[in-house]
């Protein structure tokens, strides 16, 4: 297959008339600049070209959840408290009694099917639902992993899967209550876990990628991380940490130290590392993620949404560190608005303007830099760049949409993200399937049908 773009975001650089050819195998094979679009013989011609970034967190099955959980927690008003994470996660755990696989299935299909149209084309599945609705595992431990692996052949994404180990409701080592029965296993359980979810993604694409996901230092004993770490000790390992306050303190209760202190004093944190969230962090913390290859994966929307905080981005990157982009409860799937927030927090904290700019990068341009360059690590994808060899993931702009017309360069990006929305993805190519014509899934019908079918089940047993 041959792309023809009259703008493209080649290797780093922005370049005109580009013919990217993309190999059966689904990686980009030659790009020529300067050729004549009556004499590409392309099987697309686009507008405007750019690699595509991978969402590298997202727990799918809580996008039904999305507009259910905007009022006050029902002691707020007797008590004065504060709506928080803590309030809303009771939410999470009373609506996940009501999914069976097959919802599950359906409304991962749909999450994803709306990352492709969003201009995503790869995603990481942080997934701890492994149980039946009573902790009961199925008869196939890996039967919800599956599941996702199910979702990703219909919506065609790809997929780096994170079967998550959870054992403990807290650092106390209380056991498992309510919602969180799904999430739980033993290390016996959970290996046969990985060895389900790897046969699942073996049966996808070649792109498609196994990782590991201890859940947290609340939900992993100290003594497990290390055996959780080792059982694929070459795959990306995703871990939630220092996302809440009342997180810390209960880390520092138990262990002494703070905890991406306590991590970095007990493993050899690198570049196989994403740390999720990463929001409340001492200077210390946050220098030692940034010097170690460790992505640090944000999630502005749903941070924004739970009241997280703010993370310390300016200061991040100017320690070389490396951030990418994750949906997490997929409350909304944009990708252009997360990085919108995550600049704009940085702005309304510091009340300074284009704080994550540099002088050779304006915002737009820096933050979808760092979203190709962490997404790609983050999730074992080689991609993130339009250059021969790299994982044909590409994402197409529409030039005719009034945000974008007359402008150039850089700036496309700047109004793509700040003035516009994703209502401006033409076209999405995941290992060179052309996934999103017209700013259209191809399978939009079925999957959407699916999801119809699988929120109407699900809202009859709330």
């Amino acid at each position: 297959m041959r792309i023809w773009a009259e703008t493209a975001l080649v290797a780093g650089k922005w370049a005109e008339k580009v013919s990217v050819e993309v190999d059966v195998d689904g990686r980009i094979g030659t790009v020529s600049q300067g050729v004549d679009r009556e004499t590409a013989a392309a099987d697309r011609h686009v507008s405007i070209l750019l690699p595509a970034a991978a969402n590298l967190h997202s727990h799918a099955f809580q996008r039904a959840m999305a507009g259910l959980s905007e009022r006050r927690g029902p002691n707020a008003e007797v008590t004065g408290a504060h709506d928080t994470f803590w309030t809303w996660r009771e939410i999470m755990y009373r609506f996940l009694g009501a999914f069976t696989p097959e919802t599950i299935e359906d409304v991962a299909a749909f999450v994803q099917m709306e990352m492709l149209e969003a201009g995503y084309s790869a995603s990481a599945e942080f997934h701890y639902v492994h149980n039946q609705a009573d902790g009961t595992p199925y008869a196939d431990p890996a039967e919800l992993s599956r599941r996702i692996a199910g979702a990703a052949r219909r919506s065609g994404i790809g997929l780096t899967l994170l079967p998550v180990y959870y054992t403990t409701g807290g650092l106390d080592r209380r056991p498992l209550a309510g919602g969180q029965k799904r999430f739980g296993s033993d290390l016996d359980g959970f290996a046969r876990i990985v060895e389900g979810a790897e046969d699942a993604v073996a049966g996808l694409a070649s792109d498609a990628r196994l990782g590991i996901a201890p859940h947290s230092l609340r939900a992993v004993p100290a003594e497990d991380l290390a055996h959780v770490a080792a059982l694929r000790p070459d795959a990306p390992l995703h871990m939630h940490i220092a996302e809440q306050t009342g997180e810390i303190e209960e880390v520092l209760a138990a262990y002494g130290r703070r905890p991406v202190e306590w991590l970095f004093d007990n493993h050899a944190v690198d570049a196989r590392w994403c740390l999720i969230h990463c929001t409340h962090l001492t200077d210390g913390e946050r220098r030692a993620i940034a010097t170690s290859g460790a992505v640090a994966g944000l999630c502005p929307i749903t941070e924004s949404s739970l009241g997280d905080g703010i993370f310390d981005g300016a200061n991040y990157l100017a320690e070389g560190g490396t951030l990418g982009i994750g949906s997490d409860s997929n409350i909304r799937i944009a990708l252009s608005e997360e990085l919108r927030t995550l600049e704009y927090s940085q702005r309304l904290r510091d009340r300074h303007r284009a704080v994550l700019a540099t002088p050779d990068r304006s915002c737009g341009r820096r933050l979808y830099d760092e979203a190709l360059a962490g997404g790609a690590r983050a999730l074992g994808r080689d991609s993130g760049a339009i250059r021969p060899g790299a994982v044909a993931d590409l994402v197409a702009l529409d030039a005719g949409a009034l945000h974008l017309e007359g402008l150039s360069g850089d700036t496309l990006l700047d109004a793509w993200i700040f003035a516009g929305d994703d209502r401006l993805v033409a076209d999405v190519w995941s290992a060179g399937r052309h996934l999103v014509k017209g700013g259209r899934h191809i399978a939009r019908e079925e999957i959407e049908a699916g999801y119809r079918r699988a929120m109407k089940s699900l809202r009859r047993s709330l």
